[in-house]
């Protein structure tokens, strides 16, 4: 295990090489519907989750959060929360008094890069007065120009970008810091953790990582899309707390990541995990690492399902689409898991593409880094599709959105 500093987040629960690996999720429900969101919340306590983050995309959520957590801990329910923001550095000051850890990417706080710096050291300053723990959390696909320039969009720049807002940490003397680099292709993701350790040990501070598989679908593939990735980091001692993330209810995260986390450290043992998803991710965690090291070029089990799910996982061969999908969240203004199913079902038949179904146009867009096609929801019914990404088509109609995508693929096939 890569020795890392401890954070704290609320009175007693810490993340880092001291402490067993700690499970996650996030709230899929809208913020402003604070009843739905109480009773996800408990529901994942219950199941398991140790920290569960919401989103906080408006002001008024500020309020509806704090209302949330008070609910919750009158109830009895203890466990920490973590307010996710983007895009606006006003709500993540004003939601640091609510919650135990707020979770941000700091380059997207200003367009201006040298006001995003003022701006996050006014943020910290907030965060060290409440006694806050917070994450930095860069993604693929979502690095700021500057740095997209220099370094283009590689595992490289990931860790670049996120070291030049830990490095700002460290001289405001501000230790309760976790930090994140995650990506939907598993070659980047595992490829900019591992740089992100070599900066950090390189800076003499190594701070708790949070490990995951961003936008990695749903069902089989997305479980061992996230497994290979994962175990493949804590095999090698990267990783101090982690996220399944699935286009599936949350609650179906959390077994997930309980097996990945008791596999690796002393966290709990899972429950409610079934003998053939347990199977499957064994055989993700076995063959995942020697895979993505190029060790081996292939697999020698029988099962050819397995094999071919566990082989495209890891990017060395393609058996049928690769799919992008967010777990979805708040900001989420349609039916993102009917509809994610309903794409599988149209483009299952194409070979070598990957399309991406995203839950919102604030963050869709710089999420689906890897995509050749894209599908994001614009909210009130209706749909941009893009070709890499570029918008081609606007404002489509739900209904009539994943016609005109399999037309669009088939176009340019044809053409």
């Amino acid at each position: 295990m890569t020795d890392t500093l401890s954070v704290r987040v609320g009175s007693n629960l810490y993340i880092g090489s001291a402490h067993p690996i700690v499970v996650q999720t996030m709230c899929n429900t809208h913020t402003s519907d604070i009843e739905g969101t109480i009773a996800q919340c408990k529901e994942l306590a219950a199941a398991g989750s140790q920290l569960i983050r919401i989103t906080v995309p408006s002001m008024a959520d500020v309020e509806n959060i704090a209302a949330i957590k008070n609910r919750l801990r009158k109830d009895g329910i203890d466990t920490p929360l973590v307010a996710d923001v983007h895009f606006s550095p006003d709500i993540a000051k004003a939601v640091v008094p609510v919650v135990e850890k707020i979770r941000i990417n700091p380059g997207n706080f200003h367009p201006d890069h040298g006001r995003a710096r003022t701006l996050f050291r006014e943020f910290l300053e907030i965060c060290k007065k409440y006694d806050r723990a917070i994450r930095i959390g860069v993604n693929h696909g979502s690095l700021g120009r500057y740095i997209v320039e220099k370094y283009g969009n590689t595992p490289q720049a990931m860790a670049l970008a996120a070291m030049e807002w830990v490095e700002m940490c460290i001289d405001a003397q501000f230790y309760n810091v976790v930090v994140s680099l995650k990506a939907s292709n598993t070659v980047v993701m595992v490829d900019a953790y591992r740089e992100m350790v070599r900066l950090m040990k390189e800076a003499g501070t190594v701070f708790p990582l949070h490990v995951g598989v961003t936008e990695a679908g749903n069902g089989d593939s997305g479980r061992i899309k996230s497994a290979v990735a994962i175990s493949t980091l804590l095999q090698e001692g990267i990783g101090n707390t982690v996220r399944v993330s699935l286009t599936e209810p949350p609650v179906k995260e959390i077994p997930v990541a309980q097996f990945l986390a008791h596999k690796y450290s002393d966290a709990p043992a899972p429950a409610g995990l079934g003998q053939r998803e347990e199977y499957m991710l064994e055989a993700a965690c076995r063959w995942g690492a020697p895979l993505l090291k190029h060790e081996i070029d292939d697999i020698p089990i029988g099962d050819e399902y397995l094999k071919d799910e566990i082989l495209q996982a890891c990017r060395r061969r393609f058996y049928k689409p690769e799919y992008i999908a967010c777990p979805g969240c708040g900001r989420t203004l349609y039916n993102l898991e009917e509809t994610f199913n309903k794409v599988k079902e149209a483009t299952g038949g194409f070979k070598n593409v990957v399309i991406a179904v995203m839950g919102c146009i604030v963050n869709g867009p710089g999420e689906m880094a890897d995509a050749d096609y894209g599908y994001v929801g614009e909210g009130r019914g209706m749909v941009t599709l893009y070709r890499k990404k570029e918008p081609v088509l606007r404002h489509i109609p739900e209904d009539e959105a994943i016609e005109k995508l399999v037309r669009l693929i088939e176009a340019d096939r044809e053409g």
